[in-house]
């Protein structure tokens, strides 16, 4: 996207003072919760392949990724081309009562890129919304409403949802509000760690009426944590041998973004559900939760109320924006990609950083990559990172339990020298924050 304006940072010139300004608007008319306005954050307000300008006139390179929603790049032309022609005939439509014809033509595309013969799926907004339907469906199917779920996971915060995030900053105000039959587990990232976990999982699934097991087979906001080869596999036997479904929650993680369409492929593992979000609806709100027809038809046939729909399910803009991006997936060959920038951008940073005392790992799969920091005595380290990033030209995130991890999920659409300046600018404000290096 080397060609694009928005790769011309002086195009404009950087005016914090409206950023400020921005920032003082949107407070005097949004729940204080929601966006952090200490730092004067750039508001948005153009985007295009791997680049984002906002209202203040500075442009930035986005490894964020838009929380990994831009996989296929900012205003990808087969996304935009799919969403103008849909929007000049229904906008809207009625999901689940007169369904609009391209929701049929989305969900034909997505079953082929699923591992079952016979998919079935649910669609929804939010990768809340997948999550909600595969613990719903799993219940159906097994007759058990426990859950085994793991600490660092984050699965959404819709009541359901929230209930298998294992994140007490989201947890802790609602405890009195959330489902007892959750448990969580240590995530492992190491063979003695798994092993434990597999054990307690027994354990668990033996004594207490469990139908799900929910895990992420990459942990991304808590940190990219990757657990150990085989782990996803045993996990999955050992749910069967104890009557639960494994639900692989793909959100973050599916859709090519590790090199992989799923990252369950890696281990060679067919979960019972998987949920699918974010990179999904190619920049539009759109998730789905998908099984077999054996596990789907858990769910009874409809008699014209549905027991589990929305207003918008099946949105025709969404559903042309999903299929923009599957456009997209095939013919940019975004998988292949991710695969290798990524492994290219694992072996920059590891060289680069090679010797800094503030770093103790760097990890990844594909395009979903994460570096420690620590030994500093920096609180929440990464972002701190990501701020220094910020001002230097980069938008990364911080992740981890502590913030101790910056995350890294760029869009695939990414040219060479795109990924070496923004992984440039990620080495110097690593090194800027306090990192010495030998």
């Amino acid at each position: 996207m080397s060609d694009s304006p928005l790769s011309d940072p002086t195009t404009l010139p950087d005016r914090p003072s409206r950023r400020r300004s921005w920032a003082e608007r949107l407070a005097r008319v949004e729940s204080r919760n929601v966006t952090f306005l200490g730092s004067h954050p750039p508001f948005w307000t153009e985007a295009e392949g791997v680049r984002v300008r906002d209202a203040a006139g500075r442009s930035w390179l986005d490894f964020g990724g838009a929380f990994g929603v831009a996989f296929a790049g900012h205003r990808n032309p087969r996304v935009v081309e799919r969403i103008t022609a849909q929007a000049a005939r229904l906008i809207h439509g009625m999901g689940d009562i007169h369904p609009p014809a391209i929701k049929v033509e989305f969900l034909e595309r997505l079953a082929g890129l699923l591992p079952w013969s016979d998919a079935r799926t649910i669609l929804g907004l939010s990768g809340s919304d997948a999550v909600e339907a595969a613990l719903k469906t799993a219940q159906l199917a097994t007759g058990r409403p426990g859950i085994i779920a793991f600490e660092g996971a984050y699965h959404g915060l819709t009541l359901g949802a929230l209930a298998t995030t294992g994140r007490s900053h989201f947890r802790r105000p609602f405890t009195d509000r959330l489902t007892d039959h959750a448990r969580h587990l240590p995530f492992p990232t190491a063979s003695a760690e798994a092993e434990l976990a597999l054990e307690r999982a027994g354990a668990l699934l033996a004594r207490e009426p469990i139908g799900a097991v929910i895990v992420e087979p990459i942990q991304g906001r808590g940190g990219v944590r990757i657990p150990p080869s085989g782990f996803l596999a045993r996990l999955h036997r050992c749910a069967r041998a104890g009557g639960a479904l494994l639900i692989a929650d793909e959100i973050f993680t599916g859709m090519g973004r590790t090199g992989a369409t799923f990252a369950c492929e890696r281990e060679g593992v067919v979960p019972d559900l998987i949920c699918t979000g974010k990179a999904l609806g190619g920049g539009l709100p759109l998730a789905a939760c998908s099984g077999s027809a054996a596990v789907m038809d858990a769910w009874p046939s409809s008699t014209g109320e549905a027991i589990h729909t929305s207003t918008f399910l099946g949105h025709p803009l969404g559903c042309a924006a999903g299929l923009g991006f599957l456009d997209a997936l095939e013919s940019d060959r975004l998988t292949d990609r991710a695969r290798t920038l990524g492994s290219r951008a694992l072996e920059i940073l590891r060289s680069e950083l090679d010797g800094c005392d503030g770093v103790a790992e760097v990890r990844g799969q594909g395009l979903m990559l994460g570096v420690e920091l620590g030994g500093r005595g920096v609180r929440a380290p990464g972002a701190v990172v990501a701020q220094r990033a910020l001002e230097l030209g980069l938008i990364a995130m911080p992740a981890g339990e502590r913030g101790e991890v910056v995350e890294l999920t760029p869009p695939a659409v990414l040219a060479d020298e795109e990924l070496e300046e923004g992984l440039e600018i990620l080495v110097r404000a690593i090194r800027a924050v306090g990192a010495e290096c030998v």
